[in-house]
């Protein structure tokens, strides 16, 4: 059997306005999974590639798959419908089978649509693994586990709990190339040591899809898939993609003297919570080629981040920004716009805020309710949501309004945060210092996303 994987065109990841274009690594680790056991595997990165339909066609033709599997998130849920229905068309004997984190909590709708065959919920390594046997096979497919095609919905599978039994993504079935990090040329990659996440942020889908308690591989797996990204693929540059790397700092410690111990030479950024950084462990990771951290700020309001279950504080905030710009790593600065509860006054209080914490870059995000999370079912409840057209949450477009703001207040409020923030003349020269051609990119890049 041969089995295609497809990253659907237009479906650029949320992050491209800023330089960022990650590889689907969820795509390679199945597609590594299936060609563990012999079957003849591509993956199709239509959008990483800029594909047009017609490209994605004829790629797809080329390929000849008897399986289609498409991967969804919320915002690209369309594109990927669109991708599904082409690929019907054009082999209406294949199996169409979709999966992603919008597929799993909203698989009921998405089976409606006739040219899809079967959705995989969670985790999808093992589960696509024992699907492709057992249509190879002729089985009954109600004895897979993880899910759901006609009005059947099997149940879930357990959780991968030994990471290291995993084999490396198939990175070699994508366009490795096309991958960058914030703008910078660098030839990249990016990297997962863990799944899973304790925290309980309701604004976040990862412990609905991963479980929330954390699974981590071992630091000999992971020391020695960089050493393998760097010999077969040329990595100068790692973006570590756990939902928070520096949870553990013991692991955090260990992977970071292993680099220095083997003088592995690479440049590397990972997710942090402001509340697991000190001075000890971010001189560590500068020391182990660590030059950006991604964290999440949220708000400046100490009841707003109370209210979706951050569990951290404003004074942590600012001293992990602080010491970083000590340590001399790139800092990002994730940020949410009309959050329940936000006012006028606290939505300025927050972009201030922001400011003063002197981030290397900021996102300004809208509150913007996805399936899986607690503050979906939170809004949905509540009858908050304005907007149902789900390619409209992108985190640029508003999806709920709160007490003071209206959509078109939130909207505004985003446009002039990220003004204030990038526009400002000292942030720009001592960016430039820093960062020089890469900041403007960067710069031009977002304000072209946010304007458009």
């Amino acid at each position: 059997m041969k089995i295609t994987f497809v990253n659907p065109p237009q479906t650029a990841s949320k992050y491209k306005f800023m330089g960022v274009i990650a590889p689907p690594l969820g795509l390679a680790y199945m597609a590594a999974v299936l060609e563990e056991n012999n079957f003849s595997v591509n993956i199709i990165d239509a959008s990483a590639s800029d594909m047009s339909w017609e490209d994605f066609e004829n790629n797809l033709k080329d390929s000849n798959p008897d399986i289609i599997a498409i991967t969804a998130l919320t915002p690209t849920i369309e594109k990927a419908l669109e991708t599904a229905r082409i690929s019907k068309e054009l082999f209406p004997n294949s199996l169409i089978v979709m999966g992603g984190y919008h597929p799993t909590f909203n698989y009921e709708e998405l089976l409606e649509h006739d040219f899809i065959d079967i959705i995989i919920r969670g985790e999808g390594e093992y589960t696509i693994l024992d699907l492709v046997s057992t249509i190879e096979k002729g089985e009954d497919l109600s004895k897979v586990k993880g899910i759901a095609f006609n009005n059947i919905i099997t149940p879930d599978r357990d959780l991968i709990n030994d990471l290291d039994s995993l084999p490396y993504p198939a990175r070699h079935l994508l366009p490795m190339q096309e991958y960058k990090l914030l703008n910078m040329e660098t030839r990249m990659s990016t990297m997962i040591t863990s799944r899973g996440c304790p925290m309980q942020c309701s604004f976040c889908s990862s412990a609905s899809m991963h479980g929330s308690k954390l699974r981590l591989r071992s630091v000999e797996s992971i020391i020695e898939e960089i050493e393998y990204l760097i010999k077969n693929f040329n990595i100068e540059t790692i973006a570590f993609m756990d939902d928070t790397f520096t949870i553990n700092k013991k692991r955090v410690m260990a992977i970071c003297d292993e680099i220095i111990k083997r003088d592995i030479d690479v440049l590397w950024g990972c997710t942090a919570r402001v509340d697991t950084l000190d001075e000890e462990v971010l001189k560590k990771m500068r020391e182990a080629g660590c030059i950006t951290l991604f964290m999440g700020v949220e708000s400046a309001e100490q009841q707003i981040l109370d209210n979706v279950n951050k569990n951290t504080t404003i004074k942590k905030i600012k001293n992990a920004f602080k010491i970083c710009r000590e340590e001399k790593i790139r800092t990002i600065a994730s940020v949410v716009l009309g959050m329940p509860g936000d006012t006028h006054e606290s939505i300025n209080k927050t972009v201030n805020f922001v400011k003063d914490l002197k981030p290397s870059y900021a996102i300004f995000s809208l509150a913007t309710p996805y399936p899986g999370t607690k503050f979906y079912q939170q809004v949905f409840e509540n009858n908050m949501i304005k907007v149902k057209d789900w390619s409209k949450y992108t985190l640029i477009s508003p999806i709920i309004d709160t007490i003071e703001c209206s959509l078109e207040d939130l909207r505004k409020y985003q446009t002039i945060a990220f003004c204030k923030f990038y526009l400002r003349p000292t942030y720009l020269i001592r960016q430039l210092i820093i960062d020089g051609p890469m900041l403007l990119k960067t710069i031009w890049g977002v304000f072209r996303h946010v304007l458009s």
